[in-house]
């Protein structure tokens, strides 16, 4: 029998004969899709539709309704675990990936709300139409659309925030298509609100493109939150008179602008300001109001160019174009409301337009168009495109057209996949109808921005291109992987641009070195004396791993030439773990400078696993290139020396001293034969720390040899960074030296 330590994060498992071993696999096999069955939702829902499942669920399952229920706790405790899971982006891309066995770690789904939580407190705004509930992964892309946004951050247990549900429902009924009315549920989105500044509920902001968010300050009634929001719908009502009539008619008509007039008596029945204000709202920001006037004059807006074959490749190759992919007529919702796309990309130039797959199949074949899509054209022909895969809401298509014509991201197929090429490609495989694929693409596009002309980004719809999925070995989705020649290296991280770019830098100067039994005994076991590693052992499947991995090697790259850092899979080599007694994953070992004995080795059992942390850590067991300086030496050494001194002025007891102390000694050693590094113990040796004026811990202070005997107040230092410490010494040094150069060229002229 063999225990994975079950300590923290780590993974339990039992070696059983090969019976069980068998009936395990075809658990995990048939478990694998009771998340979404137990909700009644496909693996495509978005998070929406899964906190109404779970809703309507938890008011039905729920163990105050069912006390004579033996087992409702137990059955509650399911459906709210298969809840918890699926509304996180990352935990449902874990569990896609590798059913429960990827979640091991996790604890969610132990605790839950009262019924009356279910029933009047969670999801407020789910079930009204008009109201859009934004998730993180959607956010940015709404309120960055280019169209007017009123949104609502609130908190399922705040009362206020339940107060004003049903005027805030009212009066996005009023306003539906004048602007656009969205909500924020803090409770399940911490980490946006806490990006945006929420910190008080509910807070109501403007958003518009090119201006701050504007926070509501006014009473909560319809009237007052009307008013207020009307002030940034920009459209205006032209009064025109006998005076300017014809010459505001020509100059738009020459413009290609149309009117809507309302004509009327001076003092008999005409529609009121407002209701003309929210009618060209509708009209150039988005819909609704005044109803049947508005859908009659979009009946009338022209429609969008139809595209021939025969022009097509010349068109793309000149201009900027979002086209409709259609197969006859075509789906006629949401038509005349994506007229109004024509306006909002306008200062994208981007034109917009229609091509017909009927006309031609073949060129929708080589585009890998099957089914009415919309793609986007660079500008650069048919081979610089990307197919749309969001939701097909005018300010999701609008997000999509403005990030998609400013990055460097491509639809593959079999005639334009990397095959072996000299440049480097990051190829996205992926499902649309999967939630974290589609929260992924954004942030694809952000990277591909950053590294231009370094690598290439390309996605692969693997529901389109079974096959060649299916070569690479596909088994989830997202899976992304970087083809580097005949490298392959498959990305693990969070769904963001930083992420990825770490990961990208991470293959370029590789950091960590992946380690196979043989070369663990060559380079660890059989290391020079004086040599230090670090090494993780760890499992692809396993959550707290794959939390490590992007920590792990930032660490390294902090630790660059003062300690080796390597991994080992242990799934690959699962043997050599055993034989190297691995417990648990990940199991993190520091091997300290050769004794007596090879094998010897430090395990780090502390509750962080973060970079900083880590390193900290493995500082401790380097020998210390600072000094710990007494009264006597401070005054003999420090002050009466000849060499410059950076001082550390700390207390024992304080726990940003102890944060700093590994970063002090990073810097020691960055300066070592520049500059001398002391530390000054404040709690024994008071009375020093008090002759140089010390009032916080850590101080750290620079005192430069000039000739002379040292103040002992110093030159106080602003920084708690290693490298910035380092840099701003050396700055000092340099200065120092130049001074003296121009002293000693003086003194030669005056000869």
């Amino acid at each position: 029998m063999e225990f994975l330590a079950a300590k923290g994060d780590y993974i339990r498992y039992f070696k059983r004969p090969l019976l069980l071993v068998l009936v395990c696999v075809i658990v995990l096999v048939c478990t694998d899709q009771d998340y979404y069955s137990l909700l009644g939702v496909s693996k495509e829902a978005s998070s929406r539709e899964i906190r109404q499942a779970f809703k309507k669920l938890a008011l039905k399952l729920h163990p105050d309704k069912n006390q004579n229920d033996p087992n409702a706790h137990e059955n509650f405790l399911k459906i709210n675990r298969a809840y918890e899971v699926l509304k996180d982006e990352d935990l449902r891309k874990k569990y896609d990936k590798y059913g429960e066995k990827g979640l091991e770690d996790q604890q969610q789904g132990g605790r839950y709300e009262s019924w009356h939580f279910y029933r009047y407190d969670f999801g407020i705004y789910d079930d009204d139409p008009e109201i859009i509930t934004l998730d993180r992964g959607e956010f940015d892309a709404a309120v960055n659309s280019g169209e007017l946004w009123f949104v609502n951050f609130y908190s399922p247990r705040c009362s206020h925030c339940h107060d004003l549900a049903p005027t805030w429902r009212e009066f996005a009924k009023e306003l539906d298509g004048v602007i656009r009315i969205g909500a924020v549920n803090c409770g399940d989105n911490r980490m946006l609100c806490r990006i945006k500044g929420i910190n008080s509920y509910p807070s109501l902001y403007i958003f518009k493109t090119g201006m701050q968010p504007v926070k509501y300050f006014g009473d909560r009634s319809k009237e007052s939150l009307k008013n207020f929001a009307m002030q940034y719908v920009t459209s205006t009502v032209t009064e025109l008179w006998a005076g300017n009539f014809v010459n505001a008619i020509e100059t738009s008509f020459a413009s290609g602008v149309g009117w809507l007039i309302t004509f009327c008596a001076e003092r008999g029945d005409c529609l009121s300001y407002q209701t003309r204000l929210k009618l060209a709202g509708m009209l150039f920001l988005n819909s609704l109001d005044a109803r049947e006037i508005y859908q009659e004059v979009m009946q009338h807006l022209p429609d969008f160019e139809i595209i021939s074959a025969a022009s097509l490749e010349d068109r793309l190759a000149h201009h900027r174009w979002l086209l409709f992919f259609q197969f006859g007529e075509g789906d006629k919702s949401n038509v005349q409301e994506f007229k109004k796309l024509k306006f909002l990309l306008k200062d994208e130039h981007i034109q917009v337009g229609k091509f017909d797959c009927l006309s031609s199949p073949t060129i929708c074949n080589k585009l890998y168009v099957y089914q009415p899509c919309l793609a986007v054209f660079k500008g650069k022909g048919t081979g610089d495109y990307e197919i749309h895969h969001g939701k097909k809401i005018l300010y999701d298509i609008v997000a999509f057209a403005k990030e998609s014509v400013n990055s460097h991201v491509i639809t593959l197929g079999p005639q334009n996949f990397p095959d072996k090429d000299k440049e480097p490609w990051l190829v996205d495989f992926f499902a649309p109808w999967c939630p974290p694929c589609r929260a992924l693409l954004p942030e694809l596009r952000k990277a591909s921005k950053h590294l231009y002309g370094q690598l290439k980004f390309g996605t692969l719809d693997c529901t389109v291109h079974e096959g060649l999925c299916n070569m690479h070995n596909i088994r989830a989705y997202p899976t992304t992987v970087v083809f580097n020649q005949s490298d392959v290296h498959e990305y693990e991280g969070h769904h963001s641009a930083e992420q990825i770019l770490e990961f990208i830098e991470d293959l370029r100067n590789p950091s960590v070195v992946s380690l196979t039994p043989e070369t663990f005994a060559e380079l660890v076991q059989r290391r020079k004396r004086e040599e230090i590693w670090m090494v993780d052992f760890y499992a692809p499947w396993c959550g707290p791993c794959q939390a490590l991995m992007p920590e792990w090697k930032k660490m390294a790259r902090m630790l660059n030439g003062l300690i080796s850092v390597g991994s080992v899979d242990c799934q690959k080599y699962y043997s050599f773990c055993h034989q190297e007694n691995v417990r648990g994953y990940p199991e993190i070992r520091l091997f300290p400078q050769k004794s007596n004995t090879a094998h010897q080795y430090y395990s780090y059992n502390g509750w962080h696993r973060d970079a900083y942390s880590l390193r900290g850590w493995a500082l401790g067991y380097l020998p210390q290139v600072s000094v710990d300086l007494t009264p006597q030496s401070f005054t003999e050494k420090v002050l009466n020396g000849k060499d410059h001194w950076v001082i550390d002025f700390y207390a024992p007891w304080c726990g940003p001293c102890q944060n700093f102390a590994p970063e002090f000694e990073m810097l020691a050693r960055a300066v070592k034969g520049k500059v001398k590094a002391g530390k000054v113990d404040c709690q024994a040796y008071g009375q020093t720390c008090q002759t140089a004026d010390i009032r916080a811990y850590p101080t750290v202070k620079f005192y430069p040899y000039q000739g002379t005997k040292k103040s002992p107040l110093g030159e106080y230092i602003d920084s708690r960074n290693a490298k910035g410490i380092a840099d701003l010494l050396n700055e000092k040094l340099e200065a120092m030296e130049n001074k003296g150069k121009r002293k000693k060229s003086r003194n030669k002229d005056e000869l």
